[in-house]
């Protein structure tokens, strides 16, 4: 009987931690995150977006690209459901900034958190991959 009320309670704490999360999440998204890819333009507003507090996803990419295009719908779902900034730096515009954080291929996604680089993927990515490194620096 005991085995029983053992398991309640733990689906009980589950469900809690469930509910915890999804509240955090909200109140993340409506704090600071734009709700879509913010286009990276200069060198400074990079550095401003990235050096912040918070979870920052920058998507390397350029248009001639085509796993770029295939991720492109999994960029603008992340940016609208998760709680992070969503960037997208064109490395043909942007070629300085791309030779400062390695990138050699693209699509390519860094995760910084906290204005510190912690993360990169390269190539084409599932929302599901991508939010489990957004959650852990979350």
């Amino acid at each position: 009987m005991s085995d029983a009320s053992d398991a309640t309670e733990d689906d009980h704490s589950d469900e809690e931690i469930a509910e915890i999360r999804e509240q955090k999440r909200e109140e993340l998204l409506s704090e600071d995150t734009p709700g879509e890819p913010v286009h990276v333009e200069s060198h400074e507003q990079f550095d401003d977006l990235t050096g912040g507090d918070g979870v920052v996803m920058v998507d390397f990419h350029a248009d001639w690209c085509g796993p770029c295009q295939m991720l492109e719908p999994v960029v603008d779902a992340v940016a609208e459901t998760m709680p992070a900034t969503v960037a997208k730096v064109d490395v043909d515009d942007h070629q300085a900034i791309a030779r400062e954080y390695e990138v050699q291929g693209v699509p390519s996604l860094l995760f910084f958190a906290d204005g510190e680089l912690e993360e990169r993927l390269v190539g084409v990515q599932d929302e599901v991959e991508i939010g489990q490194i957004i959650e852990r620096y979350a």
